[in-house]
């Protein structure tokens, strides 16, 4: 109970921020794949801002 309030850590945000994308590219693939190229490009950089956050603990 006492987590309920608890912020998520900034690793925790951009994890899910990655899997959305991830999530969203591929949806976007049946459809429209210059839209999900953009899509995964966005992740990759998400991806290499958690890499960096590990390193750096």
């Amino acid at each position: 109970m006492f987590g309920l309030f608890k912020k998520k850590s900034e690793l925790d945000q951009l994890r899910e921020k990655y899997k959305k994308l991830q999530k969203e590219s591929f949806e976007l693939s049946k459809t429209n794949r210059s839209e999900s190229d953009k899509k995964l490009a966005e992740a990759e950089e998400v991806y290499k801002k958690i890499e960096a956050l590990k390193s750096n603990e």
